[in-house]
């Protein structure tokens, strides 16, 4: 079966047999079946004073940096009401999900990040309920990523990963409370099984591989923008990586320098088809040309190393997130800065930015009428509006009203 095929075979049985069959397919990708899947609080507490000290203490800091940035999003939205005609009072008003499942990638690598993203932006929206899951890490459970879970505020913790964490969470079993929006990123799996529950539950975004793209002058160090686009390279063997610059000399000198890296990363793995796959280098002829390619491009990250990086900001309009100058780099969006890494891909960008506070809020409106000679003026006008349409039945809704608060003759026979 290819992907799709093997997800919705998982997510029906899940819908069908519930807890029993999430046990049957953790067992079987994941060789992970405990007692319970969820954490109770003492095993919480046990597994994250286990953790060394100075993880804490920089898992608390970036925490931090997320939830300042976060709760400065939710202030800038604003709730109003406003009087359009005597008596007529129509507002808005932003109300958080009473449920988020947030879900934390885990297999190859411990994702810690991925916690801060979901679970600290869902508590800064004011949502209730986050319900937490991620996979086991090589059969075991992974501590440092439990105590992201733990201190962003999570209410439950679930170690289960794959379709059947998310197929839980989005329908519900007799142990998993179903939730009504879904965050975080995962594999071609995980991605697909949002896709696929998209409506019966909300969601953020539909990921795809990591991307990064880099804009550069003469005035950019070759080495560090070839540093930059290995770091997320690594992401995947499927990971684009794009630069974009006005030097010919630098163009060279970057291809030079990844090929002097490749063979020494860690993560060659995935780098090296990464880049060999689905890396580029274009050379253009003007920056206007290069904030106009990557703009075509719509990519999730956006570096700008150039003399003057703050420009991009009026040039440009698709992307996922701007990094601008060699101060910051796509790194420190992903782990440590405060923005949100959870982002669009895949030419997303074009449409929609990244996952932040207003994913888990509802605007929400609501209408109040007071005033009688308000009421029968809306009311001739609806009557007429509606029966342009030949909806006579909003007509008549709107009939009644005029004839209640207005002259009292009705503009058809009961």
């Amino acid at each position: 079966m290819n992907v799709s095929e093997t997800v919705a075979a998982i997510i029906a049985d899940v819908r069908t047999r519930g807890d029993e069959a999430v046990r049957e397919h953790s067992a079987r990708l994941d060789r992970w079946s405990p007692e319970s899947f969820l954490l109770d609080r003492e095993e919480v507490e046990r597994i994250v004073g286990g953790v060394d000290d100075q993880v804490i203490e920089d898992i608390r800091f970036v925490q931090q940096q997320v939830r300042r940035f976060a709760e400065h999003q939710r202030a800038s939205l604003t709730e109003f009401e406003v009087e359009t005609l005597p008596g007529v009072r129509l507002g808005q008003r932003h109300l958080p999900v009473s449920a988020a499942g947030a879900y934390v990638p885990g297999g190859r690598y411990p994702l810690t990040a991925s916690a801060h993203m979901t679970i600290v932006t869902a508590k800064a929206a004011g949502v209730e309920r986050v319900a937490a899951c991620t996979p086991p890490l090589r059969g075991e459970i992974p501590p440092a990523t439990v105590a992201a879970m733990h201190l962003a505020g999570a209410d439950e913790i679930y170690i289960l990963g794959g379709v059947q964490a998310v197929a839980a969470l989005a329908l519900g079993t007799e142990s998993i409370g179903r939730v009504d929006m879904l965050a975080g990123p995962g594999n071609a799996y995980v991605a697909e099984a949002k896709r696929q529950l998209f409506g019966e539950v909300g969601i953020d975004l539909f990921a795809g591989p990591t991307e990064i793209l880099v804009i550069a002058d003469e005035t950019a160090d070759p080495f560090v923008v070839a540093v930059d686009l290995l770091s997320q390279a690594e992401h995947g063997p499927d990971s684009p990586a794009v630069l974009i610059t006005t030097s010919p000399e630098l163009a060279a000198a970057v291809g030079q320098h990844i090929e002097e890296l490749l063979p020494g990363m860690p993560t060659r793995d995935y780098a090296e088809p990464a880049w060999r796959d689905h890396g580029e280098i274009h050379t253009v002829a003007s920056l206007e040309d290069a904030y106009a390619l990557a703009d075509r491009y719509a990519f999730e990250h956006v570096e700008v190393l150039t003399a003057e990086p703050r420009k991009a900001l009026d040039a440009m309009r698709d992307y996922g997130a701007l990094f601008l100058g060699e101060m910051t780099c796509v790194s420190y969006g992903d782990k440590v800065i405060g923005t949100n890494h959870v982002l669009p891909t895949r030419g997303a960008a074009r449409y929609t930015g990244g996952l932040w506070v207003g994913k888990f809020l509802k605007t929400v409106t609501y209408q109040e009428v007071t005033d009688p000679a308000s009421s029968a003026m809306l009311g001739e006008v609806c009557g007429r509006a509606a029966r342009v349409e030949l909806f006579e039945g909003h007509a008549r809704s709107g009939d009644v009203r005029a004839a209640k608060f207005g002259d009292g003759q009705l503009a058809w026979k009961p």
